[in-house]
C-alpha cells in the first residue's frame, strides 16, 4: 500500500497520551509498581475494539520530563475517555502522571484527496516516533485555496525526498488547543532531523505558529514500555 492511495472516508479519532513518572514512584515496592503495569495492561485490554494501541513508545531520556507515549485510536472519541478514566482508577493511574494529551481527528488531507494519515492505511508502526502540535499563522487562512495547495505541494514534494518517513497527522479545530497534531516515524532518527531541516526552507513555513514541543519516543513492546516508565523489570 502506497502513501498516494485514498484514505477511508470514516472519521478515526487519535490521542498521544503522554506521561511522566515522578520521582515518588520509588517510594513503591518493586511488586507495586509490578501491579500498576498490569492494572494498565488489563485496562487497554479490557477496551477491546474501541480503542486501538498503535504504539507505546519509551521516552526516558530522549525528552526531559516525559517517559511515556501511548498512541490510542478510536472511532468515538468517548472511548478515550472510558479508557483515562480506567487508568485513573486503577494503580497505573496513582503512579504515573498524565502529562499532555494530543487529540486529533484523522481525514484525508484537503489540498490532496490521495493523502493521509499513514496510520489510515494500514501501514505498520516504525521504531521512532517525534509527535509535535502545530497551529498556523491567522494570515495563512487568508490566502486564496489555490495559494495555499501550491505552497503545500511544494512542502509534500520536499518530504517525498525522505521515502522511508511515515507522516501522520491530524485536524484538532476546536477540540485542543493546536490546530493540528503531527506525528511522524521512522527507523532512523536522523533520517527525521534531516527531513525537518529540509522542510524549513519551504515557503510555506512563513505561515507556521506553534509547533513545539516536540516528543520523541522509542517503539517498544506495551508491557515493555510501561515497565520502563514504571521503573519494572518486564
Amino acid at each position: 500500500m502506497t502513501d498516494r492511495e485514498p484514505v477511508s472516508p470514516r472519521d478515526t479519532f487519535t490521542t498521544f497520551w503522554i506521561f511522566r513518572a515522578p520521582a515518588e514512584r520509588y517510594a513503591r515496592s518493586d511488586a507495586e509498581r509490578a501491579a500498576a503495569c498490569q492494572s494498565a495492561l488489563r485496562a487497554l485490554a479490557d477496551q477491546g475494539d474501541a480503542v486501538r494501541l498503535r504504539g507505546a513508545y519509551s521516552t526516558t531520556g530522549l525528552t526531559a520530563g516525559a517517559d511515556l507515549i501511548l498512541w490510542l485510536l478510536a472511532d468515538d472519541v468517548a472511548a478515550f475517555q472510558r479508557l483515562g478514566a480506567a487508568l485513573h482508577r486503577s494503580s497505573f493511574g496513582a503512579l504515573l502522571e498524565l502529562r499532555q494529551a494530543y487529540l486529533g481527528m484523522a481525514a484525508g488531507s484537503q489540498y490532496d484527496p490521495n493523502h493521509g494519515p499513514a496510520f489510515l492505511r494500514g501501514l505498520p508502526p516504525k521504531r521512532y516516533l517525534s509527535v509535535y502540535p502545530f497551529t498556523k499563522t491567522p494570515a495563512w487562512y487568508l490566502l486564496p485555496f489555490e495559494q495555499r495547495r501550491a505552497l503545500m505541494a511544494e512542502h509534500g514534494e520536499m518530504g517525498h525526498e525522505f521515502p522511508t518517513i511515515l507522516t501522520n497527522t491530524v485536524s484538532s479545530f476546536g477540540i485542543a488547543d493546536q490546530e493540528f497534531v503531527v506525528a511522524l516515524e521512522d527507523d532512523d532518527p536522523a533520517t527525521l532531523v534531516r527531513m525537518v531541516q529540509r522542510l524549513r526552507s519551504a515557503a510555506v513555513r512563513e505561515y507556521t505558529q506553534v509547533d513545539t514541543p516536540i516528543f520523541l519516543g522509542l517503539r517498544l513492546e506495551v508491557e515493555e514500555a510501561l515497565g520502563a516508565a514504571l521503573s519494572v523489570n518486564t
